[in-house]
């Protein structure tokens, strides 16, 4: 079959998919101006015959691969994601390619991402002739909280008017480094969650501390509000639903004998459907103003949304399933049980495209995996011999749509 193939053509590409991802590492850009990235991505497709198209808001880019088999106009689209940007963080690893730029490091793996995703196209790119449809290379800036999928959509570059509509499915790939090596994951439904920021204000009356009789002292109700938050959870929340809102900041005060006049409290709201995000926008706002008026103080918040709940479609989630496991075999794919509570931009275009993102583990090759370091941390490593697997996975899930759909 030409999807099992595709597996020791990508191993054949191993060297340029490893450079490609090591030269990206070093050079880490962060938010939504990766213009360094971005041109090493199209120095290493230069030769392919790729539609590029840019934007205004951001530096995404989305090449396009016209299929030349017969009949492929006017036939499907599919989407394949890669993100580009880095985090803010020092990196504290011995790679020989390690960051070189201080406060900057690539702790979600996007490197590996857009490396794998250039692979995925130089892999269809020898599989053209075959293919009855077109493929998007979509890459992205921004996935690092600042809603590039967002800016792209926004900016038209996935389509979404009368000229082009938008694709008729998407695919997009994370690797976790504390995850079995090699074996591919995913779940139809939430996989992902929702993640918005909180911000409340609790205002009083200072004074002496030693006559809080005369003060309206925000400590005790900013105090009284943290707990309340945790029990609004469980208690206007069904069990089974999975909801978490934690607390992350309280900063008032500057002295030991003086009552402040107010306080802050932060953190993040994360939720797995629309319906309990609204609920909980609503509810904890409440609980804040509730709880301060019982203290005789006033607060407020302010939520800021982040991304929305990463949904995959049970078909996409059916098809990558079937590929993966034709690529490496029944091993190569497990069914996660669980979503999982951090959150995604690649949601942006779920909402809009039937698809799915798939997990891979890069776990170093023989080591245990449940005592490697996560995605964010300033250790993470990453096995770059699975990385193959991605391209092929990435390519194969194009090939299977373009061929079957969603049959």
């Amino acid at each position: 079959m030409l999807k099992s193939s595709l597996i020791d053509s990508a191993r054949e590409l191993a060297p340029d998919i490893v450079s490609l991802r090591r030269a990206i590492h070093a050079e880490p850009e962060l938010g939504l101006e990766t213009p360094k990235t971005l041109a090493k991505v199209r120095e290493a497709l230069a030769d392919v015959d790729l539609e590029w198209r840019t934007g205004t808001s951001c530096t995404g880019a989305v090449a396009t691969l016209r299929g030349a088999k017969p009949g492929a106009e006017g036939r499907k689209r599919v989407l394949l994601r890669g993100d580009m940007d880095a985090l803010p963080m020092d990196e504290k690893t011995d790679l020989e390619f390690a960051s070189t730029i201080p406060g900057r490091m690539h702790a979600c793996g996007h490197d590996t991402h857009t490396a794998m995703l250039v692979g995925a196209a130089r892999l269809l790119d020898a599989q053209r002739d075959t293919l009855a449809g077109e493929v998007d290379f979509m890459f992205q800036p921004g996935e690092e909280g600042y809603h590039g999928a967002r800016f792209m959509l926004n900016d038209g570059l996935l389509g979404g008017n009368e000229e082009r509509p938008l694709p008729d499915a998407a695919f997009a790939l994370h690797v976790m480094p504390n995850a079995p090596f090699d074996v591919l994951a995913g779940r139809p439904g939430p996989l992902m969650a929702a993640a918005d920021q909180f911000t409340m204000t609790v205002k009083g009356k200072g004074g002496h501390a030693s006559m809080p009789h005369d003060c309206e002292d925000p400590v005790p109700a900013a105090a009284a509000i943290v707990g309340a938050i945790q029990a609004m959870v469980t208690r206007r929340f069904n069990a089974a639903s999975a909801v978490v809102v934690t607390v992350t900041q309280i900063h008032t005060g500057t002295a030991h004998n003086v009552v402040p006049d107010d306080a802050m409290i932060a953190g993040t709201i994360r939720t797995l459907t629309p319906e309990n995000r609204a609920a909980a926008h609503r509810l904890i706002a409440e609980v804040a103003a509730n709880t301060a008026t019982a203290y005789g103080v006033e607060a407020s918040c302010e939520i800021e949304p982040g991304f929305p709940v990463t949904i995959c479609d049970r078909r996409a989630v059916t098809l990558g399933r079937k590929v993966a496991q034709e690529l490496g075999g029944s091993e190569a794919w497990r069914d996660l049980a669980d979503p999982i509570m951090g959150a995604e931009d690649f949601s942006y275009v779920l909402e809009k495209v039937p698809g799915a993102m798939f997990f891979l583990g890069v776990a170093p090759q023989g080591e245990d995996w449940s005592s490697c370091c996560a995605i964010h941390s300033p250790r993470m490593h990453v096995d770059e011999k699975a990385l193959p697997t991605g391209s092929a996975m990435l390519a194969g899930c194009a090939i299977e749509f373009l061929e079957n759909g969603w049959a």
